[in-house]
């Protein structure tokens, strides 16, 4: 028997404690009793399609009385600035007319590997109303009731204070809280003494890390201690089963997340968790620290859904598939379908063939999922290991960039870019540094109006601050500082870490110090976080921000959580992100009037996290938000421009999604069109799931209004610097 697992005040339809399978009834003839006006065109109409006239002709009475939410609707005029004039009933009045408009779209589902649905919401309500429920169901009943509560009126949307959000993040504690040091510090030592046994046993043993003979208990922990601080360690003793991390965690797991992870190992999703990390988990926390650790539990241990969906993962970014010879789904030719992904004429990303494939763990919602599933990323590190090819291979794939006519900027990622050796990234750094300079100077012979596009910013993704911060040495900084002084000489002017912290907790002293070790290297550092259901509680974002702004971290683009069904238990909703990236900006927008001082701040980077106070003191800044909140579609890129044009049976919304009209496209845009996606999970199913966290549904009931999206645009610092000459608007390697 299935219960609603929370409750609010702000709905007596939400109001619920009894078997859902038994309220369906209960729950719909509320929902009429409550809209008379509707209740009486339902009854009195001879089919829906006298239902739809009347709905419309209501919705567009609204809508007439704002001139920018009738021109929203009818897309005559979009974008940022008309999003912002519309009111809350136009956002209803407008998802109303796109479900009657859009009546009958039939979608594939790949929540359902591709199943044909449909969306008919006003039939099934037709059909309710004359007597037959079984094609709705409860959650489709409870996301109407809001969207006719909202466009009446009787459910305005009210933005939270800036005291508001400082009370919710004062609920997340950062891995810098002295509790907290104290709380990981008995991690360690418990992990180090299992260590310790399991070494002692015979049953863990490594040629690099073994006792010296004669070693007492105490010796030994002091030379785990040593260990502990050198990545190596981190990753030869990285745990690779269901049944060494339940041990590591004082058997802690319940039967039913090992058992999950157990046939996550059959279904060969690989476990890897590497010590230190693991020891940002809490065990036997006191009460008040309880749930503080969900947003890192999310992406250590996998979810059922996963798990069964493993082997049938679908490529969610359709232009990573790539057959010889021909364009990806962006139109670009590629000189190697594993090693450069491409979507923007200005940037494409290089996967090396390297270590750099790996990763200091998996996440669970990882975007590249699909990668591990194929085989193309795994963690046999010492099959990872660079092959003499790799130099011959890399020369060709840095001639695709050195003979491009638009690319300015890479992306050397991965798999994680830092996981490569000191020897191979330095190889990678020289090589992009000498095609720099290569196509600088094959510009020297180019016309006006026809020179190429020269390399202005280079970028590493990486995790290992987060994951591995033991990788940030004194080496490593000195051929960053190394590339930077060289690669400025030659016209370079961007230089970027672009990491992924997830939660504040994962800001730990050992994290700081390898941020700012990266700092003294003169390269800024971003954070892109994934908006995951456990990051997407009040006040934790925020939370991250702030405590990323204190140690010089800039945040960059939230992501909503890519895929399909298999992500489904980790995904929060869009409607959240709206929310979320609409309310944060109330609060922690930078005004235009310090985009130069932003601007700036790479031109600064050891005094980063000190111009950044400043900048926040000077405009009453609690945190600077987030630059964008997206999600990276298929074949389109990153955007949150969208109109919900539909909803299923029960109640999961479908969202048309446009390209960010603010930046530079593929032409191939032109003719992919728009993308429609349907969401994995419900507002009220993914309400349930906060609610199971501890969180209090009424701080997030609005979010059944957001409906509509359109994408923000950059602030300065993320824009690239202007040629002091003509580029060429020429095309190369595109075919479309």
């Amino acid at each position: 028997m299935v219960h609603v697992a929370w409750t609010t005040k702000s709905s007596n339809i939400m109001n619920i404690d009894i078997p859902l399978e038994n309220t369906k009834k209960q729950l719909f003839d509320q929902f009429l009793n409550e809209n008379h006006v509707l209740k009486s065109s339902l009854l009195n109409s001879d089919n829906p399609e006298q239902v739809h006239e009347a709905l419309r002709k209501m919705a567009l009475n609204i809508l007439e009385e704002n001139p920018v939410a009738i021109d929203f609707y009818k897309t005559k005029k979009t974008g940022r600035e008309q999003f912002d004039n519309l009111t809350w009933k136009d956002f209803a009045a407008i998802r109303i007319l796109d479900y009657i408009d859009r009546s009958g779209i039939e979608v594939k589902d790949l929540n359902l590997r591709g199943e044909k649905i449909t969306s008919r919401p006003f039939h099934w309500l037709w059909e309710a109303a004359h007597g037959s429920l079984s094609n709705i169901d409860h959650d489709f009943i409870v996301d109407m009731s809001r969207l006719f509560k909202q466009l009446k009126g009787d459910s305005a949307r009210k933005l939270p204070s800036k005291n508001d959000v400082l009370k919710w993040m004062d609920k997340h504690p950062s891995g810098l809280d002295k509790e907290i040091i104290q709380l990981r510090n008995k991690n360690r030592d418990r992990i180090i003494r299992k260590f310790i046994g399991l070494i002692d046993k015979g049953k863990k043993k490594d040629s690099k890390y073994q006792f010296e003979e004669g070693l007492n208990f105490e010796q030994k922990y002091e030379k785990m201690q040593e260990w502990w601080n050198e990545r190596l360690f981190h990753l030869r003793f990285a745990i690779r089963s269901p049944e060494l991390l339940n041990e590591m965690l004082d058997n802690s797991l319940s039967g039913e997340t090992m058992n999950i992870l157990q046939d996550a190992r059959q279904a060969g999703i690989p476990t890897f968790v590497n010590p230190y990390y693991l020891s940002l988990l809490n065990v036997n926390e006191p009460k008040h620290l309880k749930g503080t650790d969900e947003a890192i539990r999310e992406y250590v241990f996998y979810s059922r859904e996963l798990v069964d969906e493993f082997g049938h993962i679908v490529a969610w970014e359709k232009e990573d598939v790539v057959e010889k010879g021909k364009p990806n789904a962006a139109g670009w030719l590629l000189p190697d379908g594993h090693n450069i992904h491409r979507r923007y004429p200005e940037v494409s990303i290089l996967i090396p063939d390297t270590m750099g494939r790996a990763c200091g763990g998996l996440c669970s919602s990882c975007q590249r999922m699909y990668d591990f599933q194929s085989g193309h990323l795994n963690f046999n590190l010492d099959k990872l290991q660079p092959r003499e090819k790799w130099h011959d291979k890399l020369e060709r794939l840095m001639n695709y960039f050195e003979e491009d006519s638009q690319l300015r900027d890479i992306l050397i990622t991965g798999g994680d870019a830092l996981m490569s050796s000191d020897k191979s990234l330095k190889a990678i750094l020289d090589a992009t540094y000498q095609m720099a300079l290569n196509k600088k100077k094959k510009n020297e012979e180019r016309p006006e109006g026809e020179k190429y596009a020269e390399m202005m910013r280079v970028r590493l993704g990486t995790r290992l601050p987060v994951y591995l911060p033991q990788r940030i040495t004194p080496e490593l900084i000195k051929i960053l500082a190394d590339f930077k002084k060289k690669a400025s000489a030659i016209g370079v002017r961007q230089f970027v870490i672009q990491t992924h912290f997830e939660t504040a907790m994962e800001v730990t002293p050992e994290a700081k110090e390898g941020i700012d070790k990266l700092l003294s290297a003169g390269w800024i550092i971003t954070n892109q976080q994934v908006f995951t259901a456990g990051a997407s509680k009040r006040g934790h974002t925020a939370k991250l921000r702030k405590v990323l702004n204190d140690v010089g971290v800039l945040p960059y683009y939230t992501f909503s959580v890519k895929g399909y069904c298999e992500n489904s238990f980790n995904f929060a909703t869009n409607e959240r992100a709206m929310q979320e990236q609409i309310e944060e900006k109330k609060i922690g927008l930078v005004p235009k009037s310090f985009y130069e001082d932003i601007k700036a701040f790479p031109d600064d980077p050891e005094n980063i996290s000190i111009n950044i106070e400043k900048l926040r003191k000077a405009a009453h800044l609690p945190f600077l938000a987030t630059d964008r909140n997206v999600l990276n579609l298929p074949g389109v890129g990153k955007s949150l421009t969208y109109r919900t044009i539909g909803i299923t049976s029960d109640g999961r919304r479908i969202l048309e999604f446009d390209h960010d009209h603010t930046r530079r496209h593929s032409p191939i845009i032109a003719k992919l069109g728009k993308i429609v996606i349907v969401e994995s999970k419900s507002i009220s199913k993914y309400l349930r799931q906060l609610a199971s966290m501890g969180e209090n549904v009424d701080d997030y009931i609005d979010v059944y209004g957001y409906s509509i999206g359109e994408t923000e645009p950059v602030i300065p610092i993320y824009k690239y610097p202007e040629y002091k000459y003509k580029a060429t608007e020429e095309f190369s390697n595109l075919i479309y």
